[in-house]
Formats: structure tokens, C-alpha cells, sequence
């Protein structure tokens, strides 16, 4: 993203002097759709917590077994992917598509570099697309015109909050945000939701206390919750097995080797369904 004079080029819209949760996750992954800033802030976190870039890939690993169960054993054929990131590998739409081709998919996210991005990595698959909007504003996510065109919400829909949620501080009601997507959809719909964990008193996990406070520090965001609070991010939906854990054990390829590590600690997700 850089020109000769050394100055970065952006879209329209992009500024480049304040860091984006979606460029500094792609500065982690090792992407190139990110700015100097983003790149400053992505080396702070693995400063802080060295396994960060292992966790954004285990993150990634539950999104991709979520979709493909969601597509091949729920009988999804619509998702939601909301705060969705920069495209990266095994994008949902590729996951979802690679189990029937008849998926369609719409990307939310805020950053205004995701929408082009997307777009182009598409190639003018009218089955996907990707808006930019601001979750919290669920009317205009769930009315906007591509969202409309794609989503039929008289059919069961799988939204995904993967990575989302611990974004959201309490005053912007993310478990009221949760109930008002998921009240639009039919019966049958899905949702599936990560987040980090707290783990606070004696017990508390290290890894997660360096990396809210580094968060908190560098993004003026993340907030860690409690087992309880997760929870209730799917109360009133029926919980798929395993239930709500950490998410190398939501159904892993293969068995799990032995105890988790530290890292993997850090994030519970699970998937429920709506009756």
C-alpha cells in the first residue's frame, strides 16, 4: 500500500492515521491490506501476548467448521457474517459454496475497505456481497438493499458474530443486539458467536489480561466476559453440541492432542439454534 514518495494510498473514506480492528487483524494474518499504524498496533499485541496470530487462525478454524456444519447438517443456505474482517483464505462464501454452490452470503463490517475488497475477490458472484455498515444499527444492516436482495428472512438464516462481540462494550446492549438479529429470523435459523473470555480473581487466565488491557490500550476497545455472560448471548436458543467451549473443542477435524494451552483458553464460542 505504499507509493514511491512513501506516502499510503487509501480508498476514499479510509483514514489512515487511526488503526481498524479489520486492517490490524490482517496485519496479524500477515495480510497487505494495512497501514503503518495498523501494523504499529499488530506488533504491540504480540508483544503482549506472543500467541495472538495463533489465535486469530484457531478463530478462523471455527469459522470454517461452523459454516460447513451449518451448510451440510443444519441445511442452512443463507449467512450473515457480521464485523467480517478484510477477505483473507477460506472466506465464509468459500467454505459455504464448497458445500453447495447455491449459498449466498452477505459480509457486514464497518471498515470501509472491506466492501472494494470483497468485491473484487468476488468477481461478480451475485450470490455474495459485502456492505459496510455499522452492526449496531441492525435496521439499516438488515435493510440495506444487497442484504435485501440475498436474504430471505421467511427462511432459516445462519448469522455469524464470530470475533465480534468482545468488540462491544455493555453500553451498546451487544446481548440486545444479538436478540434483535436473531428475532427477525425464522424459525431454524442459526447463530454462531466467539468471544474472549474473562477469567478474573486468583484463577485469571495471564493471556487474557495482557491482551484486554493491550486492546484497550492500543484500540480504545475489548472487553473480556465471563462464561455466564457468553452464555447468555444464546439464552432462549437451543444449544448444538457441543454447547458453548473453548473453540478448539466445538467439534474438532481430529482429536484433540491433550490439555489446551494458555492461548487456547482465551476464546469460548458455540452455535445454537432458533426453534
Amino acid at each position: 500500500m505504499s507509493l514511491t514518495s512513501g506516502m499510503e494510498w487509501a480508498p476514499p473514506g479510509v483514514d489512515t492515521a487511526t488503526p481498524s480492528i479489520a486492517r490490524v487483524h490482517d496485519a496479524l494474518l500477515g495480510g497487505t491490506e494495512n497501514f503503518a499504524v495498523d501494523r504499529a498496533v499488530a506488533r504491540r499485541l504480540k508483544d503482549a501476548v506472543p500467541e495472538v496470530v495463533n489465535l486469530l487462525w484457531c478463530n478462523r478454524a471455527f469459522i470454517g467448521r461452523v459454516v460447513d456444519f451449518l451448510v451440510r447438517e443444519a441445511g442452512v443456505r443463507q449467512l450473515v457474517d457480521l464485523g467480517s474482517g478484510l477477505p483473507t483464505i477460506e472466506n465464509t462464501h468459500d467454505v459455504a459454496q464448497f458445500a453447495d454452490p447455491s449459498v449466498r452470503v452477505v459480509y457486514v463490517d464497518i471498515d470501509p475497505m472491506v466492501e472494494p475488497h470483497a468485491r473484487a475477490l468476488l468477481g461478480g458472484d451475485a450470490r455474495v456481497a459485502a456492505i459496510t455498515a455499522d452492526v449496531r444499527d441492525v435496521d439499516a444492516v438488515l435493510g440495506h438493499p444487497e442484504l435485501v436482495r440475498r436474504i430471505d428472512f421467511s427462511r432459516p438464516v445462519g448469522l455469524l458474530a464470530v470475533g465480534l462481540l468482545h468488540l462491544l462494550p455493555d453500553r451498546d446492549d451487544p446481548h440486545g443486539l444479538v436478540r434483535q438479529y436473531m428475532d427477525v429470523f425464522a424459525p431454524g435459523s442459526h447463530l454462531a458467536a466467539s468471544t474472549m473470555l474473562a477469567t478474573p480473581g486468583p484463577g485469571a487466565n495471564p493471556k487474557a489480561t495482557a491482551l484486554e488491557a493491550m486492546l484497550q490500550a492500543t484500540m480504545g476497545t475489548g472487553y473480556f466476559r465471563s462464561r455466564e455472560e457468553i452464555t447468555r448471548f444464546f439464552a432462549g436458543l437451543e444449544p448444538v453440541e457441543p454447547g458453548i467451549v473453548h473453540l478448539p473443542e466445538w467439534r474438532p477435524d481430529e482429536r484433540l492432542p491433550g490439555p489446551l494451552d494458555t492461548w487456547e483458553e482465551l476464546l469460548l464460542g458455540g452455535v445454537a439454534r432458533k426453534r
